[in-house]
């Protein structure tokens, strides 16, 4: 049984999705309507830090959050995925305790506080699809949906959420579990 489209799912790659830009990714969906679609992939790490992407941002300066590549459109903007107890007003919530934005005050207040919580992660660029793409994909069997976790997106090993989400899949789908993280694929 499958997970039905909507904001807040995570669309994990089948298989046999050789799409360079999609082989082996988990991707949080952040919207979903008649427009289209819009998510981040969460489990693609790049070689910069945030605080290459944003050097305007003083307090990052010497920080070690990582950036990840969310997707092949718009690679040149940043977007931030917050983990927050209090989800501001004028932010866009995809699950319970996580928003979408850009507000820079929010990761200033996180990076200031001590480690609790309360976590960002930073993407450049996100994943998008046109009215009915992501619909097409689903019944060529690209994707596999389960609910979101916050846990799968800022706590684990991102070269081990697409494998290790095989793990929890039926028996024939296990196999994948072992299949080692395709770094080309980033």
């Amino acid at each position: 049984m499958t997970t039905p489209l909507g904001k807040g799912i995570l669309l994990v790659a089948a298989p046999a999705l050789h799409d360079p830009n999609f082989r082996q990714a988990v991707v949080l969906l952040c919207e979903h309507g008649p427009e289209g679609a819009l998510g981040v992939i969460v489990n693609r790490p790049t070689a910069m830090s945030i605080s290459e992407a944003l050097p305007q941002v003083p307090i990052l300066e010497g920080q070690p959050h990582v950036l990840y590549s969310g997707g092949p459109v718009q690679t040149n903007q940043v977007m931030m995925l917050y983990r927050i107890n209090d989800t501001p007003e004028n932010s866009h919530q995809v699950i319970e305790g996580v928003c979408l934005g850009g507000d820079l005050e929010i990761m200033e207040r996180i990076l200031m506080e001590q480690p609790g919580k309360e976590s960002f992660r930073a993407y450049l660029g996100y994943s998008g699809w046109g009215p009915g793409q992501l619909e097409s994909e689903m019944q060529n069997g690209s994707w596999i949906t389960l609910p979101a976790d916050p846990s799968i997106v800022f706590d684990k090993d991102p070269s081990r959420i697409w494998p290790e989400i095989f793990v929890t899949l039926s028996e024939p789908s296990r196999h994948y579990a072992d299949m080692p993280f395709d770094p080309s694929s980033n």
